[in-house]
C-alpha cells in the first residue's frame, strides 16, 4: 500500500482554497493543514476542511510531506525555499518567483535535496488535452490575447507576471529556441509584447486586467495551416492537418486542469512520473521572458 502523503497549503486566498480542496479529495493524500499570515482567513479555511490552522510555517512543515505555495506572488520564493530546505517537495503557483536569482535558488535547493519542484502553469494541461503539444510541426506565429476585468487579486505583481506569463509559458512549450529580441509597450495593467525566437518563431502577447469584458483568444500559424480559438465563446477553427480535440474542455483534464496538474505533482513525488506537468526549470524560463517583457516596456 502506498504511503499516505500529508499535504500542506501556504496561503488561504482563492487559489489556496482550490489547492486545499484538491488535496482533501485526492486518494492517497491527506490535507494536513493551512498556513497564512492572516489568522482569521487561515482559521476559516482550515475549519472548512476540518484541518489544523498553523500559525507558523515551520509547524506546518513538521506536519506534512508536500506543500503547495498559493500565497501572493512576491512571497512565493521565500516560502518555497523554506519548504525545500526542510526537505519538502513543493508545488508553487505561478509565477515561480519574481526574480531569476530566486528562481535559480529554488531549482538549486530542489536539485540538492532530490525534491520535486513544480509550478502551476495549468495551461500546459489544457494544451495537452487539446493535442497542441503533440503537433510535429513547428509554428511560425503565435498571437495570444488575455484580458480580464478589474480584480483585487495579484496586485503585488504586474499583469505580465499575473496573466501574460500563462501565454509566455505556452509559447515556450511550442519551441526549443531561445528568444533573441523582445519589444513591449504598455504599463503594469495593460501591455502588448512581441518576442522573436532563434528559429524564426514569433510570439505576440496582449494582456490586460482592466478591460471592460473578458477576452481570451489564441491564433497559431503553422506552415500547413492555422489554429484559431476563442476560449470565451468556444469558437474553434483548425485548418491544419493535425487532429486536434475541439472538445478539449470536456475531457477530464480540460474540465479540471488544476486537479490534473496537482495529481501530476503527487505522481512525480511518488516516483510514478518522471516529472511534474511543469518543472521548476520550465517555470524559470517563462519567468525570464516575462521579466524581459517588463524590462522592454520600461517597468
Amino acid at each position: 500500500m502506498e504511503k499516505v502523503l500529508k499535504a500542506g497549503v501556504v496561503g488561504s486566498g482563492v487559489f489556496g482554497g482550490y489547492h486545499a480542496k484538491k488535496y482533501a479529495e485526492m486518494d492517497g493524500v491527506q490535507l494536513a493543514g493551512i498556513y497564512d499570515v492572516h489568522p482569521e482567513r487561515c482559521f476559516a479555511m482550515a475549519e472548512q476542511h476540518g484541518v489544523e490552522a498553523w500559525g507558523d510555517l515551520d509547524d506546518l512543515l513538521a506536519a506534512c510531506d508536500i506543500v503547495t505555495i498559493a500565497s501572493p506572488a512576491t512571497t512565493h520564493a521565500a516560502a518555497a525555499l523554506a519548504c525545500l530546505k526542510a526537505g519538502r517537495s513543493v508545488y508553487v503557483e505561478k509565477p515561480l518567483a519574481t526574480t531569476l536569482e530566486d528562481a535559480d535558488a529554488l531549482i538549486a535547493a530542489a536539485t540538492k535535496g532530490g525534491l520535486v519542484l513544480a509550478c502551476g502553469h495549468q495551461e500546459r494541461v489544457v494544451s495537452q488535452a487539446m493535442g497542441l503539444l503533440d503537433i510535429p510541426e513547428k509554428p511560425l506565429l503565435l498571437e495570444a490575447v488575455r484580458k480580464g476585468t478589474p480584480s483585487i487579486r495579484s496586485k503585488d505583481v504586474s499583469v505580465v507576471l499575473d496573466l501574460m506569463i500563462h501565454d509566455i509559458d505556452l509559447a515556450l512549450s511550442l519551441t526549443d529556441a531561445e528568444p533573441l529580441a523582445v519589444e513591449a509597450e504598455g504599463d503594469g495593467n495593460d501591455i502588448r509584447a512581441e518576442a522573436i525566437f532563434g528559429d524564426g518563431f514569433t510570439a505576440i502577447f496582449t494582456a490586460a486586467r482592466n478591460a471592460q469584458a473578458r477576452e481570451r483568444t489564441m491564433r497559431i500559424v503553422y506552415p500547413s495551416g492555422v489554429l484559431e480559438i476563442d476560449f470565451v465563446t468556444r469558437a474553434f477553427k483548425n485548418s491544419t492537418p493535425f487532429p486536434l480535440n475541439e472538445a478539449f474542455t470536456e475531457t477530464p483534464a480540460g474540465k479540471d486542469p488544476l486537479g490534473t496538474s496537482v495529481a501530476g505533482f503527487v505522481a512525480a513525488v511518488r516516483g510514478l512520473s518522471p516529472r511534474p506537468v511543469v518543472t521548476g526549470q520550465e517555470a524559470a524560463r517563462a519567468l525570464d521572458l516575462a521579466l524581459a517583457v517588463e524590462q522592454a516596456a520600461g517597468f
